[in-house]
């Protein structure tokens, strides 16, 4: 008997499932913790600014810019006021279509 043949049928996903397929658990944010104390204060700005981007970039995601030509300054900073963070600096901005360029 051919290897192939005994090897278990792996579980559908939810993208090949004809049916959704259910979560066994319902999202819960990662629960916030410290950061590490001891680093230079360019660590934790710069750490900040990452993460700001990073929600800025899935705001956009989510509003239907994919492009980072359709990203201008203006329409990020409309979308943090949207999701409710201060307004991001030319630097956070210029950050967020750089990721949204590398993640294509």
């Amino acid at each position: 008997m051919p290897a192939a043949a005994l090897k278990p049928k792996p579980l559908p996903t939810q993208s090949t499932a004809k049916r959704p397929v259910l979560l066994d658990m319902p999202y819960a944010p990662v629960e916030k913790r410290p950061l590490p104390p001891g680093r230079p204060r360019e660590w934790y700005v710069s750490h900040n600014r990452r993460l700001k981007a990073m929600r800025l970039a899935i705001a956009l995601l989510d509003s239907g810019v994919f492009v980072p030509n359709q990203a201008r300054n203006e329409t990020i900073r409309s979308a943090a006021e949207t999701i409710g963070v201060h307004p991001p600096s030319d630097t956070t901005c210029h950050m967020v279509r750089a990721l949204m360029r590398y993640s294509r």
